[in-house]
């Protein structure tokens, strides 16, 4: 399983970058890199990015940062100067509650895998949650890809 040149990320896929222990952060730190370079489009919708806003201030703040507000908001001005920001329009916002219905999952998880429709990407998620188990099949049908099966596929 590859990763495909327009990938749309999700909250967990981003904080795993500012996680200096976590085993994706190798991983990520090339994928930005190679948007950096201009061989891979990044993504992230309007959502996502509130979402890791709220989530890297938390993990800056357990990690004991001066200023864990203001280093997740650099963050995500970093996020942004990295990928595209996709804003949820109605369009958008239609689509992913039609993904709700069929899914069951999430609804930030619906709009990251719409996201991925609108743009002719794939949605990219750190692992298969337990709610997806079931829809595995589906969502791969949805180009949908995980961080921890991109892992274990370069080991």
């Amino acid at each position: 399983m590859g990763l495909q040149p327009r990938l749309v990320l999700d909250a967990s896929v981003l904080i795993e970058y500012i996680i200096a222990s976590s085993p994706y952060r190798q991983l990520m730190e090339g994928i930005f890199g190679e948007a950096v370079r201009g061989e891979r489009k990044l993504f992230i919708n309007s959502v996502t990015l509130s979402e890791a806003l709220y989530i890297a201030m938390r993990v800056y703040r357990a990690a004991g940062l001066e200023d864990p507000n203001g280093e997740a908001r650099r963050f995500a001005m970093w996020l942004t100067s990295r990928a595209n920001i996709v804003n949820v329009d109605r369009d958008l916002a239609l689509d992913a509650g039609e993904l709700k219905k069929r899914l069951k999952i999430a609804l930030p998880d619906c709009l990251v895998i719409a996201t991925a429709g609108k743009v002719g990407g794939s949605a990219l998620f750190k692992k298969v949650k337990r709610e997806m188990l079931p829809i595995l099949k589906e969502l791969r049908r949805l180009n949908v890809l995980f961080l921890e099966e991109l892992l274990e596929s370069r080991r």
